[in-house]
Parts: C-alpha cells; structure tokens; sequence
C-alpha cells in the first residue's frame, strides 16, 4: 500500500520521508490529500471528528466511523466493517478535514450512517489479506478466460479481494449492457467466494491501472485527480491546438483531463479580444480571421485576391480594433500587407570554444568515406585510348639515367627475351593451348 522506505514509524506516522505524515506531493500513495487542518486546536468543549477516511487498493475509498476512539493517523492499517465480512485498508485522512471532503462528495455527514472502523489491523488481520492479494491475478486471468468463451463483449480490468478472502469485486468495462448472470454463477463456483460485478468508465480503468503521461509524469487520475470532469473539443480551440487525436488523446482514448486545466485563462483572456467571425475590410482586400496568438497579443488574417497569391499577416489587437471601428465608418482603410514581425533577438554565441567536437550533433552519424570501386577483370573495360593506362602507355617514356642502369643479374635477362619470343611466335604458329594452327589475322 505504501512505499517501502515509508514504513509506519514508533508514532504512527510514517517513517523515511520525513513529511511527518503530511505528505503534500501525493509521493507515498495514489491520491493523497494534504491535512492543512493539522494542529490546529479545537475550540474548547468540541468534541474531534470521529469520521475517517480508509483507502483500498488503488484508487477506491470510502469513509467509516471511529466509534471506539482510537488515535488513528494518515498510514495506520485498520480493519473495517465489511457486507459480509471484515476489510482491511489504510487511513488516508483523520481529524476535521474528513468532514469537508465527505460534503464535497456529497456523502452525509452525520456518522451514524457510515459503517465502522473496528481495530486496527492485527498481525493476523494483515497475513490474511496479503493471501486473498494473491489470488487477485490468477483470478484475473481466469476471468478473463470464461469471458472470451463465452463471446461477451465486455472487458475484464482488475479483480480486487476483501480483506478475509470471502468476496471479490470484478471490474469491468462495456460500451453496451451485459447479462453477465451466467457467467457470475460460473466464477463463484470456480473461486469460491462471492462474486460482485462494477462497471467502470474508460478514465476510471487509467486510474486503477496508472500509468506515465506524455509529459514524463504519473498520471493525474492515478495520483490526485478525484473527480472526472467532461472534456470537449472547445477547449483544444480555445487554446489554439490542433485537432489531432494522437495527440489530444490520453491512454484511456479520451480527450486528456489536463486541457481544461488552463481553459479558464485562456477564456478569460479571448473574452477582451475582438471577435473571430468579424472580417477586416481594407483597400487591399477582406481578412479572414485565421488564429489569435494570446502570447504575443496579435491576431492572424488571411488575404485572398484575384490573381495575388494567398496573404497571412498578424497584426497586434490595437490595429485590429482601429481597423473594425473604421469599418463600422464606412471607411476600408489602407494596410501593408507585407508587414515583418519584429526581429527576433540574436542567440549569443557561447563563451566557450568546442575543441573536441563532443557537442557535434553529428558526431555518431557514419560517414561515407570515398574511393575507387573495385572492378572485375575483363568486365567493363573503357575501350583503347579512352582510359588513362592508355594514356600513360602513348606517351613517350623517358630513358633511365645512366647511372640507374647497372649490370642485369646472371640469367635475368634470357628469361625475359625467351618470354619476348614465345609472345611474338601466338601469332604466327600453332596456338599455345594445342588446338592446331592459328586463324590468319583479317586483311
């Protein structure tokens, strides 16, 4: 349930953070809630919330009743009233602030309705909950299995175990309704325990599973996020992304939770722009609004006329309101359209020199290194007088100086005329390889 360096300390609280339980970062469990009510003393003669808020497996909560008075803090394992049954699960909030959070989830306040909290978790308690969090997978698998032969379409996402071993909660997911009633009757024989069947949403699936984002962090359904709000397509036009859906999508396949994070900034600020659906009338043509940038404080319009190529140019929301107020006149005014956007500030070169190359982008790529191809012999031959051996044999050698020339070593030279003379005789006697007399040559 938590990290193991995080262990619960000799004051209850847990150990090797040293957040002193208090965690604000959401880095120990999956949602967190930071107790910003904590040491805060009572007025005098209130009695301390007895709520408290328990956390199962994943993202699951639920809120039970301290009847006994026992000291419980954030990370304390403690046995809850089950139908049937007993569970086990870890206090994630204790003291005042589990009143607002039960108003925010609409849930009563008044704690005679909640089931209660009946010990902390004892040795026993512990070891028989990590048995029934064993059977989790194998029992997963095997649904999974029975819901394949049986063509149902729906999908088996997590089996979670109460903590006794004597129920399990199926979760699922299902684009339409499922008579599972056979099939639930099959897995209750099979695991023998009593079987419950949830249907959960596509976001709701991310968060029990988690997951990393694009942006290099934990998922937000899967770490703080509580509450699932709808996501459209307006808001990726309201803060000017493009409409694409690799891109716009998150892991469960619907539009990311985090684009109405800034939503409201950016509605805020196109309220005081002029609007889009007004067209600019001026003597070199009528603008179409094509994109308004709220950084730089421009808006974009396209130009098209008759036989001139198309024109965008982005003028600053002040010419913008001067030229529309013009035009409720009656008067187009004259705009340049080849308006050049200021210059952009020149990048400083380092004060370092690169002497080794070792911040060359390119430093990995092969290069391909140049030379001569290698030919077959008698394949491809540059015909006679075209090639530069035949250039090299045409001119006329030099003779050898004088003194290079010195005494031809005993029997050199009677090889080498005897060679001379083999060579002349191919032409004019039988051939060398004994196949008779040798064609005259072509007159």
């Amino acid at each position: 349930m938590a990290c193991a360096g995080c262990g619960t300390g000799a004051d209850g609280k847990p150990a090797g953070c040293r957040s002193n339980g208090y965690c604000s970062t959401s880095g120990c469990n999956k949602l967190d809630v930071f107790d910003w009510l904590t040491g805060v003393p009572l007025p005098g003669g209130q009695q301390p919330f007895d709520g408290v808020e328990v956390r199962f497996k994943n993202t699951r909560k639920g809120f039970y009743r301290n009847t006994s008075g026992l000291q419980l803090m954030p990370g304390d394992l403690v046995t809850v009233d089950a139908a049937p049954g007993h569970d086990v699960g870890m206090v994630s909030l204790a003291g005042e602030l589990v009143r607002a959070q039960m108003a925010r989830r609409n849930v009563a306040v008044e704690t005679y309705e909640l089931r209660k909290v009946l010990r902390k978790s004892t040795q026993e308690d512990i070891d028989g909950w990590h048995a029934a969090r064993k059977k989790e997978d194998e029992t997963l698998f095997a649904a999974r299995s029975m819901v394949r032969d049986a063509r149902l379409d729906m999908k088996v996402t997590d089996v979670e175990f109460q903590g006794d071993g004597t129920k399990a909660i199926v979760y699922y997911t299902a684009e339409e309704r499922i008579d599972f009633r056979g099939i639930v009757r099959t897995m209750s024989d099979r695991f023998k325990v009593r079987l419950e069947m949830k249907q959960i949403g596509a976001r709701q699936e991310t968060g029990r599973i988690g997951g990393i984002g694009s942006c290099g962090r934990e998922l937000c359904c899967s770490t703080w996020l509580t509450d699932f709000r709808s996501v459209t397509t307006s808001a990726a036009r309201y803060q000017q992304l493009a409409l694409n859906p690799q891109k716009l999508a998150g892991q469960c396949g619907k539009l990311k939770c985090c684009l109405n994070y800034e939503l409201d900034m950016y509605i805020e600020a196109v309220k005081s722009y002029p609007s889009q659906n007004t067209k600019l009338k001026t003597q070199q043509g009528t603008g179409a609004h094509i994109k308004t940038d709220i950084f730089t404080g421009k808006m974009w319009y396209g130009f098209k006329r008759p036989g001139e190529p198309f024109v965008m140019v982005g003028f600053p929301v002040d010419v913008v309101r001067d030229i529309i107020a013009q035009n409720k006149q009656g008067v187009e005014p004259e705009v340049d359209l080849n308006m050049v956007d200021e210059p952009a500030e020149e990048v400083k070169a380092p004060d370092y020199e690169n002497v080794v190359g070792q911040d060359d982008l390119t430093r990995f790529d092969s290069k391909m290194k140049g030379g001569k191809k290698r030919r077959s012999k008698g394949r491809d031959r540059k015909p006679s007088g075209q090639g530069p051996r035949e250039q090299k044999a045409q001119a006329p050698r030099e003779p050898r100086p004088a003194q290079a020339q010195g005494p031809k070593p005993e029997g050199q030279g009677a090889r080498r005329n005897d060679r001379r003379r083999r060579g002349r005789g191919r032409g004019q006697g039988d051939r060398p390889d004994g196949g008779g007399p040798a064609k005259p040559p072509a007159a």
